[in-house]
């Protein structure tokens, strides 16, 4: 007859009474997801605008800037009006983008870097974060789990393209350069303005300094303007194309990825079209306000 446990026996003891479990069998915490192994020759290269960001940059920058003074809402209606033709008209003739450019570079002479870097900063959290398409940072997202390293390629200043990058835990952006002396912008710029073939010549630079086979890359836009990029490397992907895009990428095989609804379709297309002209228009508006802010 089997003996009975008393009820007064702790019932620990009788687990203590067990042989120790075989070390082969004791539980292990989970490990930690490995970490992704660097793709140290494939990459990614987003344009920014209507691409990366809904709207433009240059745009969103320009409002934060009025809304600090830095020129009135005045100057920017005006701009808006006179620059629409920019993009809708589809004027990027190298007539206009070299008016932007002088307009930028007299806006922005004697401004101090570290003060362009703090508004831009700001005026992302303020006015762009919300703005980014969630589809295209999980592409982004994706390229970087892969372990490949992703770059944002804009015309903007290549200050706001670093600012967009960092917030967003990109590698790092391509972009205009102006030229800095002293810690602040002379008025001159570095090489061109980056935009149509630059954007193209800049990602071979790139790939050329750090290794990477161009035909493993991918590229993604919104612009017909740029085509020189996006058949620089070996994938192509149109995101939120144009008309003119949009007949190309399927002409050449190329994949399509639209995550606009036409609601939002609407509300950003003036954004966009305005923000081609941000550099010629609101920019130089607001030179007359701030030469007058530097002499008082």
């Amino acid at each position: 007859m089997a003996r009975r446990r008393s009820p007064a026996q702790p019932i620990a003891a009788v687990g203590a009474a067990l042989p120790p479990m075989p070390p082969s069998v004791v539980p292990m915490p989970l490990a930690e997801p490995a970490a992704p192994a660097a793709d140290r020759t494939g990459a990614a290269f987003f344009d920014v605008d209507n691409t990366m960001m809904q709207g433009a940059s240059l745009y969103y920058f320009a409002r934060g800037l009025a809304s600090r003074r830095y020129f009135t809402t005045i100057d920017l209606a005006k701009f808006a009006i006179s620059q629409a033709r920019f993009r809708l008209l589809a004027a990027e003739h190298s007539g206009d983008i070299a008016q932007a450019r002088e307009a930028a570079l007299a806006f922005i002479e004697g401004w101090k870097v570290d003060d362009v870097q703090r508004l831009s900063e700001e005026i992302f959290d303020e006015l762009m974060a919300d703005r980014i398409w969630s589809g295209t940072r999980a592409l982004a997202d994706q390229h970087l789990a892969a372990g490949q390293r992703v770059w944002l390629v804009t015309a903007a200043p290549v200050e706001l393209g670093r600012v967009i990058a960092a917030r967003l835990g990109l590698t790092g952006a391509l972009g205009t350069v102006a030229e800095i002396r002293d810690g602040a912008y002379t008025g001159r710029l570095v090489g061109e303005m980056m935009h149509g073939p630059a954007k193209a010549h800049a990602i071979e630079a790139l790939a050329a300094a750090e290794g990477l086979d161009l035909t493993r890359c991918t590229a993604y836009s919104d612009s017909i303007n740029d085509v020189p990029m996006l058949t620089s490397v070996g994938r192509a992907v149109a995101v939120n194309p144009d008309s003119a895009l949009r007949r190309m990428a399927r002409a050449q095989g190329w994949d399509i990825r639209d995550f606009r609804s036409g609601r939002k379709a609407a509300k950003v297309a003036v954004p966009v079209a305005l923000g081609a002209g941000v550099l010629a228009g609101a920019v130089a508006g607001g030179m007359a306000l701030s030469r007058r802010r530097k002499k008082t």
